[in-house]
This record gives C-alpha cells, sequence and structure tokens, in this order.
C-alpha cells in the first residue's frame, strides 16, 4: 500500500508542476503558451520581410480545450493581429462543435486571411459540415491546393494538403514555380514531410502529435502518434532533404483530457529575409 501511495504522489506532484510551470499562462490566455520563431530565408520577398504568421492546430473542441480556452485564444491571437493565420486540422470532438469553433475564429481578421487544412479526425466525420462552416467565416480550405499571396512585385505560395494519411496522396501538389518563390505547406501530420517529395517547400507547419501530449519532462513521450518516435514530436526539425518543418504541440488533447509537459500552444512566426 505505501509502494502506491508513493507512486500516486509522485503523480501528484507532476501533474501539478505542469499545471504551473510555464510562465505564459496569464499573458497568453487561452494556451500555456505562444512559441515564437524567426524564419529566416533567400527565398523570402522583400516586400514579405517582417511578416507574420499565426498557425494553430488540434483544437479538439471541446477536450480539454473548452470555452473559456476558446475565448482567450482568440482574443490572444487577436493581439498578436497577424498577417497570415492557419490551421493545421484536427478541429472538433462532436459534429455540434463545429459551428462555434470556427464562428469564434472567423472573428480574425488577418491581413492576407485565413488557411486551413483537414486534420485526421476531421475526415472521419462531419466534413461537409466543417467545409460549410470554413466558407461561412470566410477560411479558405486548400486540399492539394495552392494560393498566392501578392504584395508588391513579392509573392507566397501556400500549399494545403489533402489526407495526409492515405497512400493515394503521397504526391505534393504539382506547380509551375520560380527557383525564387517562397512555399509554406500546411498539413496534418510531419510525417508527410518525410514520406514525400517536397522539394520545391521551403518551410512546412504542421500538427497532430500534441508534442506526445504526455511526456517525461518534456524529453520523451512513451506515445506519439508517428511512425518515425520521437524525430517530430515538437519544434523545429528538418526531414532528410534538409526542409524545416515546424510542429505545434497544438490546442487540445486526445483520447485522455490530460497534458504533461508538453504545454499548449500556438506558434508565431516571423518571416525575415536573408
Amino acid at each position: 500500500m505505501k509502494k502506491y501511495s508513493f507512486l500516486f504522489a509522485i503523480i501528484a506532484v507532476l501533474l501539478m508542476l505542469t499545471s504551473c510551470a510555464t510562465p505564459y499562462r496569464v499573458k497568453h490566455k487561452g494556451m500555456a503558451r505562444v512559441k515564437h520563431y524567426d524564419f529566416i530565408h533567400k527565398d523570402i520577398p522583400e516586400s514579405f520581410d517582417g511578416t507574420s504568421i499565426v498557425f494553430a492546430s488540434d483544437f479538439h473542441y471541446k477536450s480539454k480545450f473548452r470555452e473559456r480556452r476558446l475565448r482567450g485564444t482568440v482574443n490572444t491571437i487577436a493581439r498578436i493581429n497577424p498577417d497570415i493565420i492557419m490551421l493545421g486540422g484536427d478541429y472538433k470532438e462532436g459534429c455540434e462543435n463545429i459551428d462555434p469553433l470556427f464562428n469564434a475564429l472567423g472573428t480574425l481578421s488577418p491581413r492576407y486571411g485565413t488557411y486551413a487544412v483537414m486534420g485526421n479526425n476531421d475526415y472521419e466525420s462531419c466534413y461537409d459540415e466543417t467545409v460549410r462552416a470554413m466558407l461561412r467565416n470566410g477560411i479558405k480550405l486548400l486540399e492539394h491546393k495552392c494560393d498566392t499571396i501578392t504584395n508588391g512585385n513579392g509573392r507566397i505560395i501556400i500549399a494545403g494538403i489533402r489526407n495526409p494519411f492515405s497512400k493515394e496522396n503521397l504526391v505534393s501538389p504539382t506547380l509551375e514555380l520560380n527557383d525564387s518563390d517562397f512555399v509554406v505547406m500546411l498539413v496534418h501530420t510531419p510525417d508527410y514531410a518525410q514520406d514525400t517529395d517536397i522539394s520545391n517547400t521551403d518551410l512546412v507547419l504542421a500538427g497532430h502529435t500534441h508534442g506526445g501530449q504526455v511526456t517525461w519532462f518534456g524529453l520523451r513521450a512513451p506515445i506519439i502518434p508517428s511512425k518515425y518516435g520521437q524525430r517530430f514530436r515538437t519544434g523545429m526539425k528538418k526531414n532528410d532533404k534538409g526542409t524545416p518543418v515546424i510542429i505545434t504541440n497544438g490546442l487540445g488533447t486526445s483520447q485522455i483530457n490530460v497534458r504533461m509537459f508538453a504545454p499548449s500552444e500556438v506558434v508565431w512566426i516571423h518571416l525575415r529575409k536573408e
């Protein structure tokens, strides 16, 4: 009995540390942190130097990510005031939660728009409802499609991937690109960046892993939904060809409403011309 009491005490301490280990909670309501990257690349046009992107994924609304957190997240993104918002999929837990989520996200009005792809959960149920909710709220769904953002003589290309878990879709959208084009790929799972030829891509944004959701002091996760193990768990990584992949921990939870040393987050990226 003493053995089990000791184990329960350790678990209680770890949960307490997880809930208060981050200094971001007050400043960034709705999530544990806003994770910032300066992304420097020679192909970023002069007219887009300093452009900001907010990337949010894996809401799983409502899981641990509920009404109060949704309001806080929307308010935090509004304060950041990004030029572009990108959404990485796995939006809901239950079809009834689709409209409240996208109605809230639709109140945001970034300069160059909001772009989205679907996650595995979104293909399993309520796909049509999710598409309609995006359309009503001015969110552009990209599924093996691209959109071009222009500013002056410069352009950025956003490429969105359809169902990256399907072997039929293990091919990147075909594009007529100049060598100098700057291409951002939005995809739900980081595995796609390793499994597929994405040689025309300069930056990949992905989610799906939840940062492991439950980890050993943020170092390793016993369970992670990637065939590459810890390699693409969280943060900025590179595939074998050297293409940078930013993987977010996401906002919600899956299976169990617990996070341990895998803080919920949105990603904030500043583009800097080299």
